[in-house]
């Protein structure tokens, strides 16, 4: 991954979670493409996986979608990653394409909101 976290921070479009001792729990990266909202980066630290921070962050991006107007929010992952499979079709997410791109083999999703 080459993420310019600095500039996605400076452009806003970092998103913290921390637990109510303002502990670190997970970040999530996401900004406006178009007509949705392209849900770029997502990470739960270890000692909060399992409480729900994830499902959290993903409800949180689809909420500031709403907020802007989107009828949607984009994804992909790599199809290596198959906890991923199974998570986003429980939030409610569809499968929409597969296909190889930099060198990883993608999985694409897409969630509609209206």
């Amino acid at each position: 991954m080459v993420a310019d976290f600095a500039s996605q921070i400076a452009a806003g479009d970092v998103f913290i979670a921390a637990d109510d001792q303002d502990q670190f729990q997970g970040f999530i990266v996401f900004y406006a493409e178009k007509e949705h909202v392209l849900l770029e980066n997502i990470a739960v630290h270890p000692r909060a996986a399992g409480r729900g921070v994830g499902k959290q962050l993903v409800q949180f991006c689809e909420q500031a979608a709403q907020e802007r107007g989107l009828a949607a929010v984009h994804l992909y992952t790599n199809e290596k990653m198959t906890e991923n499979l199974l998570i986003y079709p429980r939030l409610g997410y569809a499968e929409v394409a597969r296909h190889a791109e930099d060198g990883f083999n993608r999985v694409y999703f897409e969630k509609r909101l209206v």
